[in-house]
């Protein structure tokens, strides 16, 4: 679908309820503006935004209620709020789902199973974005039920790709691992960041540079790694020279105990986490 396509979609893609006007709400209520969703077209559903969201929401002429709209049905109904919560904020927004309203949901380990008990059967799709989606640099992966029709799963996909790139999925499970991978991911960089300038200060730097240095590398790192055409096992290699200062360092990195095993065992603790939460 050309730009012009996909923004012609938005435009025209009905009401929105959005559920939840917190960060990751926020980041996307702000996208859709951003890409041409009218305001006058958004029912945000919150009980208590930030003074922050409401002028937003003022100023783009959306609506904003306490608790469920009355008399409206939603084309898309977008569950942005805490999993923890769903089962009990859910259950009235059932009559707002109409024969043509997709439901997209991004609570974490919330089955589209457990949307159906809320809000009856009906085309949904789970997605899971990360906290980069606000500042427009995050990632989504997203499943479809076979209720989703061609051009609501596009409609859906123009929606979350205004916070960056949306991977469809084939299974459902696959979104418990896309959310140890990339829906908890920001937070894995963020602690290398915090390794690498503990071990800078222990090698002598004042605690302020070495968290300056560590956070401007990983920063510059990820946005060479956005630019540049190669893999990540390429860009590793073209600055790793026999012998050198980088070299020692991975042969301490990529030994038999070192990152990858790590890894392993901590994204599976975040896939195994996710189906609990599922319940």
């Amino acid at each position: 679908m050309t730009t012009e396509a996909s923004s012609s979609a938005l435009v025209s893609s009905g009401a929105i309820i959005l559920i939840g006007a917190g960060n990751m709400g926020g980041a996307m209520l702000t996208g859709w503006l951003k890409n041409g969703v009218p305001g006058s077209s958004v029912t945000v559903v919150d009980p208590n935004p930030s003074e922050t969201m409401l002028k937003l929401i003022a100023d783009a002429g959306a609506s904003h209620v306490s608790s469920v709209p009355i008399g409206v049905t939603a084309g898309v109904l977008f569950i942005a709020v805490k999993p923890q919560v769903m089962d009990a904020v859910l259950p009235p927004f059932k009559e707002t789902v109409g024969p043509n309203t997709v439901v997209v949901s991004i609570a974490a380990g919330k089955t589209l199973a457990s949307l159906e008990k809320s809000l009856g059967k009906a085309a949904m799709v789970r997605a899971m974005p990360n906290t980069p989606a606000m500042v427009g640099r995050g990632v989504t992966g997203a499943f479809a039920n076979a209720e989703v029709g061609k051009s609501q799963r596009q409609l859906v996909h123009d929606l979350l790709k205004v916070s960056g790139p949306v991977e469809w999925v084939p299974e459902e499970a696959d979104i418990d691992a896309v959310t140890a991978v990339s829906g908890s991911g920001p937070a894995y960089v963020f602690y290398l960041v915090e390794c690498m300038a503990e071990a800078g200060r222990k090698l002598g730097l004042q605690a302020d540079l070495a968290m300056r240095l560590a956070r401007e590398t990983v920063a510059g790192a990820g946005e060479l790694l956005h630019q540049s055409p190669d893999d990540a096992s390429r860009l590793r290699q073209n600055v790793t020279s026999p012998g050198g200062t980088t070299a020692a360092a991975l042969a301490v990195l990529m030994a038999e105990g070192g990152m990858q095993p790590l890894f392993d065992e901590a994204l599976e603790a975040a896939r195994k986490r996710a189906q609990e939460l599922a319940g």
